[in-house]
């Protein structure tokens, strides 16, 4: 038991002393970044889904 109060106070220090944490700015900087980054991760993969949509549409017309 003493083992798991050491492990948690230890942890407490680092947390609270040695991590640095972003300020405010750099947080909303990188959130920005996140959602830019997801936005056109999500165009490319609209793209790739509709481009085999339109293959595969053309395919089956032709097949069939």
């Amino acid at each position: 038991m003493k083992k798991i109060i050491n492990y948690i106070k230890e942890s407490y220090t680092e947390l609270v002393q040695k991590v640095s944490w972003p300020t405010r700015a750099e947080l909303a900087n990188s959130a920005v970044v996140v959602l830019i980054a997801s936005i056109i991760l999500a165009i490319i993969v609209l793209a790739m889904d509709k481009s085999f949509e339109s293959i595969m549409t053309f395919i089956y017309n032709k097949v069939f």
